[in-house]
């Protein structure tokens, strides 16, 4: 799955390691997620949607 995490990320001038802290993950999660490494669970989902104000589907294309 592909997803804008790290152009969503950026706009913000947020590092990873920011971001992470944000959403209760570690940084290797949103290092995996940007590399089209994990796909992240639902809820994760949901929640970097709500973070960035976009739909999920807007973040995360199949």
């Amino acid at each position: 799955m592909e997803n804008t995490l790290r152009e969503l990320r950026r706009e913000r001038n947020l590092t990873q390691e920011e971001l992470a802290r944000a959403l209760g993950v570690t940084r290797q999660t949103i290092i995996a997620i940007e590399n089209n490494k994990y796909d992240p669970s639902l809820r994760l989902a949901l929640k970097i949607s709500h973070f960035f104000k976009r739909p999920v589907e807007d973040i995360f294309k199949i």
